[in-house]
Order: C-alpha cells, then sequence, then structure tokens
C-alpha cells in the first residue's frame, strides 16, 4: 500500500504508526507540496454503515478546530474502500514514549505538558466537541517540547456507539472516566478526568487503577480512590496534588471545567518556574561520586571532599588486645543491660506510646484534596463517599466518621462525606396550578420561591402561567424557582392607554406641599391624580394632609393618587349674653305696639302665640 496515491492526491511513503481502528502513514501532499499524516481505517470498519457515517460527521466537526495544541485535520476522503482522514504531520513522538524514556517528569514539565492538553480541550469543548480517548498514545510532543491533541475524529464517532465495538475495548480502559466505564453520558467533564489521570502518570510513572482484565480496571475508576501522587513521589507540590484530585474526582461536577484546569495549571507553572530559577540545582540528580559524606558535611566540606585521600597513620606501638580490657568487659555488661530494656520496651511499650493514638482534625466544609491532605499528615487513612448536599458547595465536605476530636489508634480509616451538591430531580409542571398550590409544591420537593411576576391573562388571576427552569430541566434541591402568574384580563381603557402599562413604581412622597406641588411630583412618577377633597386643618389652606396609597408605596405605572388638602376652619357665630331674669310682674294692659313687649329669657309658647293672635 506504500506506493498507493489517495484521490490523486496524497502519496503514501511510510507506515509510522498503528492501533486498534486503523494504521496511520506519513504522506506527501501533491497539491500542497507538504508532509502530511493519514489515517485510514481497518477493513474490519468498512462494513459498519453507521459507524462509517459518524466516523466522517465527526472527522469534518473536527476539522472545525483550529488551535496550537491540536493536531489539524485537513482532509477526510474515501478511495476505494478505505476510508481516511489527512492531517497535520507532526515529526516526534507520542507523550507515551516521553514518560517510557524519561520515567517521571519534572514537575514543570509535567505542568507545562498537562496545560497544554487542557488549552487544547478549551478550544474543542467550546466547540462543542469531546474527545473522549485522552490518553498520552494520544498526545504528539513537537520538537520545543509543547504537547498536541490527535484522535479527535474517531474518538467521537466511537463513543457515540458503545464501549465496546466487535469484541474490542475502544480506546484505553486506564484512562476512562467513571461515566464512560458505567456506560452513561459523555460530557466535556470526561475528557478532564482523563486528563487527571495523565497527569498523575507523569508525576509518579504509575497508573492509578490497574487489573487483570478490563471490567475489573473500569470498576475500579467507578468504586475506589487512587493512591494520593505524594505517597509515590513527595516532592509533588499540595496545591498540583489538588489539582489532580479535583480532576481526578468521581463526580463530574466536583471536577473543574477545562478552562478552569487552565487557570489552575498555569498558577502552579509560575510558582513552579520561579522556584526554578532561584534555584537551578534544587532538582539535579547527582551522580554516586557526588553526594558529599557526612564527615564532609560535618566539617563544612563540599562533595569534592570525599574523592580526597586522608593522610597516611603513622604506625603505632603494639597495644594490649581490646577484649581483654576491663573497660571491655564493663562495656559488654552496659550493652547486655540495655538489650534486657530494649526487649522490655518491645513487649510492653504500647503502654506508654503515645504516638499510636492520634485526635481526629476537623476537615467539614474543606475541599476534598486538602481534607485528605490533613487526615493522611494526621497518620490516618481516608475513604471517601459522597452525597447529595443543597447546602453545602460540590466538593466540600460534608460530614466525617469519626467525628472531630475522636481519639483513635494511628492509621485509623476516617470516611468523609463529599457533598455533590444538592439532589438533582426533574422540575415538575406547575403550570395552571394556583398560586399558592406551586408554592406548597416547591416546598414539599425542597425548592425556595424566587421572583414571583405578574402578567395579564385571561387565566384566573393568581394560576401560574410558565416557570423558570421550565418542565423537564434537571435541577437540584435548594434551587431557586421564579413563577409567572396571571393578573387577569386587562382593563381596557380607550381613553388612558398609557395606565394599562404593567411597570411598577412607587409613589412619591407629597404630603405637606401645596397642590400645584403634588400634581407636579404624582405626574414625574407616570400617575395621575385622582380624587382631591378637603379637610379643616391647622395647617396652611392648600396644602396636602394625607395622600392614598401612601409614600413610598409600590402601584403600577398610571394609577390614580388620592388626596385631601386643608382648608381653613369656617367661623362660628358669637354667641347670645343670656339676660338674667327679671321678677315676675303683674301683666300690664297689652298695646298694639310690638316693641312695647317684654324680651322674655325663653322662647314664647304656643298658648301664647294664640293668645297674641287673638
Amino acid at each position: 500500500m506504500i506506493q498507493r496515491v489517495l484521490s490523486g492526491r496524497y502519496e503514501l511513503e511510510e507506515k509510522i504508526g498503528s492501533g486498534g481502528m486503523a494504521e496511520v502513514y506519513k504522506a506527501h501532499d501533491r497539491l500542497l507540496a507538504r508532509p502530511v499524516a493519514i489515517k485510514i481505517l481497518h477493513a474490519e470498519y468498512r462494513s459498519d454503515m453507521e459507524f462509517i457515517e459518524r466516523f466522517h460527521r465527526e472527522a469534518k466537526s473536527a476539522a472545525r478546530l483550529s488551535h496550537p495544541n491540536i493536531v489539524s485535520i485537513y482532509d477526510v476522503g474515501v478511495a476505494g474502500d478505505d476510508h481516511f482522514i489527512v492531517m497535520e504531520y507532526v515529526q516526534s513522538s507520542t507523550l507515551k514514549k516521553k514518560m517510557q524514556d524519561e520515567g517521571p517528569l519534572d514537575l514543570l514539565t509535567a505542568t507545562s505538558i498537562a496545560k497544554d492538553i487542557a488549552s487544547g480541550l478549551t478550544h474543542a469543548h467550546a466547540n462543542n466537541i469531546v474527545h473522549c480517548d485522552i490518553k498520552p498514545h494520544n498526545i504528539l510532543m513537537t520538537e520545543d517540547g509543547h504537547a498536541k491533541i490527535t484522535d479527535f475524529g474517531i474518538a467521537r464517532a466511537v463513543t457515540e456507539s458503545t464501549l465496546t465495538y466487535g469484541g474490542n475495548v475502544i480506546g484505553s480502559v486506564h484512562y476512562f472516566s467513571p461515566e464512560q466505564a458505567r456506560g452513561g453520558a459523555i460530557t466535556p467533564k470526561s475528557d478532564v478526568y482523563s486528563l487527571g489521570i495523565v497527569l498523575y502518570e507523569m508525576l509518579t510513572n504509575k497508573l492509578p487503577f490497574t487489573g487483570d482484565n478490563p471490567v475489573a480496571i473500569a470498576m475500579k475508576h467507578i468504586e475506589e480512590e487512587p493512591i494520593s501522587p505524594s505517597r509515590y513521589r513527595p516532592q509533588i507540590p499540595p496545591m498540583l496534588e489538588a489539582i489532580v484530585c479535583r480532576a481526578m474526582s468521581k463526580s463530574p461536577e466536583i471536577r473543574p471545567s477545562s478552562f478552569e484546569l487552565v487557570q489552575e495549571l498555569s498558577n502552579v507553572e509560575a510558582a513552579l518556574s520561579v522556584n526554578h530559577k532561584s534555584d537551578p540545582d534544587a532538582t539535579k540528580i547527582l551522580q554516586r561520586t557526588e553526594i558529599p559524606s557526612r564527615r564532609a558535611v560535618r566539617q563544612g566540606l563540599g562533595a569534592q571532599t570525599v574523592t580526597q585521600e586522608e593522610p597516611p597513620r603513622s604506625p603505632a606501638a603494639p597495644q594490649k588486645p581490646f577484649y581483654k580490657s576491663k573497660f571491655f568487659m564493663v562495656m559488654m555488661f552496659c550493652v547486655l543491660l540495655m538489650g534486657f530494656g530494649v526487649g522490655i520496651f518491645a513487649a510492653f511499650g504500647k503502654v506508654w506510646n503515645t504516638e499510636s493514638v492520634v485526635t481526629v482534625p476537623d476537615v467539614k466544609g474543606k475541599q476534598l484534596a486538602l481534607a485528605r491532605q490533613i487526615l493522611e499528615d494526621g497518620h490516618l487513612r481516608v475513604n471517601v463517599a459522597e452525597t447529595y448536599d443543597g447546602n453545602v458547595p460540590a466538593g466540600q465536605v460534608v460530614s466525617q466518621d469519626p467525628d472531630v476530636g475522636k481519639t483513635v489508634k494511628s492509621d485509623r480509616l476516617v470516611t468523609i462525606y463529599v457533598s455533590k451538591g444538592g439532589e438533582e430531580i426533574d422540575m415538575p409542571d406547575l403550570a395552571g396550578l394556583a398560586k399558592s398550590a406551586a408554592i406548597e409544591r416547591l416546598q414539599k420537593l425542597g425548592l425556595n420561591l424566587g421572583s414571583v411576576y405578574e402578567k395579564e391573562s385571561s387565566s384566573e388571576p393568581g394560576t401560574v402561567l410558565s416557570h423558570d427552569p421550565t418542565m423537564g430541566t434537571k435541577i437540584t434541591r435548594g434551587q431557586t424557582i421564579d413563577l409567572v402568574v396571571s393578573r387577569g384580563e386587562p382593563e381596557r381603557k380607550v381613553e388612558e392607554p398609557k395606565r394599562t402599562t404593567t411597570q411598577k413604581v412607587r409613589v412619591p412622597n407629597v404630603e405637606n406641599s401645596s397642590l400645584s406641588v403634588a400634581e407636579d411630583g404624582i405626574a414625574s412618577r407616570g400617575l395621575y391624580v385622582g380624587s382631591v377633597t378637603t379637610q379643616e386643618s391647622s395647617q396652611a389652606e392648600g396644602t396636602v394632609i394625607t395622600q392614598y396609597p401612601a409614600p413610598d408605596a409600590e402601584v403600577e405605572s398610571g394609577s390614580t393618587v388620592d388626596l385631601v388638602i386643608s382648608r381653613r376652619p369656617e367661623p362660628q357665630p358669637e354667641a347670645e349674653s343670656i339676660p338674667e331674669p327679671e321678677p315676675i310682674r303683674e301683666p300690664e294692659p297689652q298695646s298694639n305696639d310690638v316693641s312695647e313687649v317684654p324680651i322674655q329669657d325663653d322662647v314664647p309658647s304656643r298658648e301664647d302665640d294664640q293668645s297674641k293672635g287673638r
């Protein structure tokens, strides 16, 4: 096949690689006169039209990606029965080969490579493409030490089908995420998990999970926690180890996004760069002859001291054998006595050994990586379990067993329960319910009521019209739900169309103002003056005494404000003086002159009126 020319353009030159699904060739692009890499699908997949269709569709999607940390895809085609992808040719080896040659990578190198991979994934995830097969074999290393991700096209097409195809495991189970191992939904966080394992391997030269068969390894991804990388390599900074632990969390919610991972790795890279520049020999591997002897260290000499020869000693006079001296006998007795004491201590030492007992520290509310580090530094083993808790952010410890302050033996297993956030449920349909019934249902589901908006509708007032989030959306307990309820049918006011607006405004405070000032203030808020009534008051005439609605009340724009203004009290008639009663006198002869009739204190009776008429 080496002599073939695909599509009359790509001349195959040499085979440079082979995988489970395709073979890779170096080729020459005759049209653009450049070297390219061509991946040709194995013959066993030619008959599966669904696989072929997805292969081409996803390869074309990956061709949209353009990023310095992603191997570019130039073309997708078919030549006879062969389906192929034309890619950028990178003249280098894979990350897997680099780790095999160098062992655990330098901390700064491993961090920089992981950042390159995360940068490429960020670009892919932003374009809705998930790689699903991140592993060292799919990372190409350029000559200048940068990483490029390859195999986007096939990886995505395969994961849309199944984890196995034709009885063979697709990809490597050592780098599967727990959701991939379960056959669940794949998200960008799945790539982050795989990158966490790659970083773990770069730092320790070990895989976190191994087993006799793929199924056993997949179960470990789902159920077991990996050994902390610092156990293999104590030089790993806690900040870097925390990133590895978060990325490899069983729960996707705890893992950072690929973008967040770039930011966190950049911070570690900057810190390591400063340390590396300030002390370039800090990580230097010394040859055995360069290591200074204890004697040289005590004398303050360098590594060269070990290579200097000591001057010959002058011959001493013959001495009496040391083992025949009294001093020797005394020393032997002391040694025996000490040995006896050591034996006694070994048998009963646990009685006095306080170091075998530790106090459980408090790790509640701390991030998983930090909690694990605190417990392990306290000579305790850690078991991680996950739980739903809407009051504790995802990734933080909710509770622990044994609890804080308990005295336990060293190396005791402590279980920490890490929050997965609120329990995930489906948003129910509240449309058509009365507002009170909807609120009651939200409370039963552990959800909180957010804002309530009113909307004009033909439905009964108070009926729920819609809500946010909508029905069927995945939500968590403790989440806030906004409701839109019916206000009823709108009032049709042709003469005042501006008053139909539903905008809310606050009523201005016009009390103690003159009527003209009050009218201006009310109009400035988009409101109207309603009824104006007067009331006697000691305030200046025309001053607003009270208003309705009250100041600062929230009303709809276009509403009316009724005013009560003061008026002066009306003048009261002066009271007539009441004369003192005169003594009763005998009636005098009547006269026709009305003015001569004496004024009486009381109102004349009807009999008097009648007598006067007579």
